[in-house]
């Protein structure tokens, strides 16, 4: 009876285990999902041409980009050890091998955003910004981010 229990214990222990990983993943993609539908899915569509320009819809994508960059450090602080199941990008194992340099690389994305907020009045000064936003996670996304599919 006691190793019934006790292997129940082992069982249950396991698989919280594994579902407690697959959350942490979760989170750290539907945070970096949150920033592509902001930054891809507002400000380049709007300059792409693909939807119209509105000044209210980028000024948001701006504040959703800036509250969302500033957990980034927090929601990878632990390495979850696998990709969402399904998951189009995962996180590199390079993350937590290299966990200080993957930290230098936020705050250069916040002064992106930080210094468009307030300055993007056209298509001409969006572009400007989304360029500049957009280069500061491409230089994470080049070394910490793997494609899975």
């Amino acid at each position: 009876m006691k190793r019934v229990v006790l292997a129940t214990i082992a069982i249950v222990l396991g698989v919280s285990g594994v579902v407690a990983q697959q959350n942490i993943a979760v989170q750290q993609s539907n945070l970096m999902k949150g920033q592509a539908k902001s930054l891809y899915g507002v400000l380049s569509r709007t300059l792409r041409g693909q939807s119209p320009y509105d000044q209210a819809a980028i000024d948001a994508a701006l504040v959703q980009l800036e509250e969302s960059v500033g957990k980034i450090a927090t929601v990878f602080a632990t390495n979850p050890k696998e990709d969402v199941v399904g998951g189009d990008y995962g996180s590199s194992q390079k993350i937590w091998q290299n966990k200080a340099d993957f930290d230098s690389k936020i705050p250069p994305v916040a002064k992106a955003i930080a210094a468009a907020k307030g300055k993007i009045k056209d298509a001409d000064s969006l572009k400007v910004a989304f360029d500049a936003i957009n280069a500061r996670c491409g230089d994470c996304h080049e070394t910490y981010r793997v494609k899975l599919k």
